[in-house]
């Protein structure tokens, strides 16, 4: 255990009477009790109230495709260690007889790009003997039974880690588009790619944007290409991607140039160029905070204002811990959703999250039978 569970043991004291009453305390809640509850859930138990409180959204309109003509789901693999392992949840990383034990709790998570509000609509363990490649199948398939008649995307994007032939038919066979990383790994496709659109100079860019971020000015163009020919296995491709970035100082002086390609089934005419362009960096928002300065992304969040790598709260219980990570992934769904979506002005829309989080603490501690109406009164618990 951590010391972030005496907080939370802390904080069960400090709720106000009428949010005991709601949420059914009635006295201080040990760390022990907390651990013991927690390392009795099934992880996959916990995707349930995730799915709920997605498919509530959707009812309420809350999901709506923001700049984007349809739904995009982001697939991405996240983890963090834990000096703990149970070759299941965790995959031990121990090098060594005498290094420490550390184990690493990894998950695939979807996040609906799509959505002003960017929320974890699922989230798929990877189990230990595995990796993104191998479990890319079996979490689409969750994913898609989960949301099955709600139909929240169309398209499916995913970096290099799970770019193959097999993944790609594998969406398709559920009905969905692909937008795939590509690297040399895949060297038949990849230096197809290359010939096709690598040549391409910047006065041909199908899409240009141009940002300031952190003191920096930086330029991104993107190059489409029609496949019109059939490659063995990826008969579904049928747009290549290619995405140039350059990063100057306040100079003007080139620090950094950046190249990827990417490989979709989803016909070029489906989006315009700066919808394409929008949906990589959307992608690229997931994993990194470089991509979306303003908003924070779902990674970024998790890992600062939850504190998810430095506090993952329970280390010694693989299974545990995971439970503990989908629950800050619905946390963080909701007060998204409350950010993003319920506040109506922009400046309430754009609260740090550290502030928001302040503001939910808060709460917690002072808010009054007026304020919580009878809804303070549904839960009743144990004496």
């Amino acid at each position: 255990m951590t010391a972030q569970m005496t907080e939370v043991e802390a904080l069960s004291t400090r709720l106000s009477t009428p949010v005991k009453r709601l949420l059914g305390v009635r006295r201080r809640v040990p760390d022990t009790t907390l651990r013991d509850a927690l390392g009795t859930v099934q992880p996959g138990d916990m995707r349930k109230p995730l799915h709920a409180l997605t498919r509530a959204a959707h009812r309420r309109k809350a999901l709506a495709p923001d700049e984007l003509p349809f739904g995009v789901a982001s697939f991405d693999g996240k983890h963090f260690s834990i000096p703990a392992s149970d070759d299941w949840y965790a995959q031990r990383q121990t090098q060594g007889d005498d290094a420490s034990l550390v184990g690493v709790v990894r998950t695939v998570t979807v996040v609906l790009t799509s959505s002003a509000a960017r929320p974890v609509i699922d989230v798929v363990p990877i189990p230990a003997h595995t990796n993104e490649m191998g479990v890319f199948a079996a979490a689409l398939d969750a994913f898609c039974e989960a949301y099955a008649g709600l139909e929240p995307c169309k398209l499916v994007t995913y970096d290099a880690g799970a770019c193959s032939a097999q993944n790609a038919a594998h969406v398709r066979a559920r009905g969905l588009h692909y937008l795939f990383g590509l690297k040399s790994t895949q060297p038949t496709l990849y230096e197809e790619a290359r010939r096709w659109l690598g040549s391409r100079g910047a006065e041909q860019a199908d899409a240009v944007t141009e940002d300031h971020e952190r003191g920096q000015r930086v330029v991104r163009r993107l190059y489409l290409g029609e496949v019109t020919v059939d490659m063995d296995g990826w008969e579904h491709l049928r747009t290549v991607v290619r995405v140039e970035t350059e990063t100057f100082d306040a100079n003007g002086v080139l620090l950094r140039r950046d190249e990827r390609y990417l490989v979709s089934s989803l016909p070029q005419c489906r989006l315009t160029a700066a919808h394409w362009l929008l949906v990589i960096r959307r992608h690229w928002g997931v994993e990194t905070i470089l991509e979306s300065p303003r908003r924070g992304t779902a990674h970024q969040i998790l890992d600062t204002a939850f504190a998810e790598d430095d506090h993952p709260w329970i280390e010694s219980n693989p299974r545990a811990a995971l439970v503990v990570a989908i629950l800050r992934r619905i946390a963080y769904t909701i007060l998204t959703l409350f950010r993003s979506i319920t506040q109506r002005s922009d400046e309430r829309r754009h609260v740090p999250w550290k502030a928001l989080l302040e503001d939910v603490f808060f709460a917690l501690v002072s808010a009054t039978d007026a304020e919580l109406g009878p809804r303070a009164t549904l839960v009743e618990g144990p004496d």
